[in-house]
């Protein structure tokens, strides 16, 4: 792992996995900064599959805060996210407002956040961490997963 100071740009990967639609939902989030990756993978409970994508993104958010980053490119396979935080597509749902709204009140805090949708087999870490989280509240209640190799957990 390089020494020195945090970098202030991070590339950040989110998912949002539903089984069924609405179901047992969960995020799967990678961060990316020059150093050791770090990720997240958390069972929510009952949820949409949209409501589970703009969780992931107000849990990237929160934690792309604590570690004092400046500066946020953010991608996701959810182009209906993507296009509603861009102002592209209205957001009529609302419980999606609220969480847009507080996704947009997080964003604020930032000196950039560029949101990026992005095909699914480009979103495969954060994908799998999701699943991963779903699998294992299932097989054992846990509401977080053990890490992968690949990525480290930091929360």
């Amino acid at each position: 792992m390089p020494i020195g100071p945090r970098p202030h740009h991070a590339l950040i990967f989110i998912d949002g996995a539903c089984s069924g639609n609405p179901g047992p939902a969960s995020i799967g989030i990678v961060i990316q900064d020059g150093r050791r990756p770090r990720s997240l993978a958390r069972y929510l409970g009952p949820a949409t599959n949209n409501i589970a994508e703009y969780l992931a993104l107000v849990y990237a958010l929160q934690e792309a805060l604590r570690l004092r980053y400046r500066d946020l490119t953010v991608k996701s396979d959810s182009e209906l996210l993507v296009r509603q935080m861009q102002g592209t597509y209205k957001v009529r749902d609302p419980q999606l407002r609220v969480l847009h709204d507080l996704a947009a009140h997080l964003a604020a805090a930032f000196r950039t956040v560029r949101l990026e949708h992005i095909p699914r087999e480009q979103n495969r870490a954060a994908d799998r961490l999701a699943g991963r989280a779903l699998a294992a509240q299932r097989s054992s209640g846990d509401w977080e997963v053990q890490e992968p190799t690949d990525v480290q957990k930091t929360w």
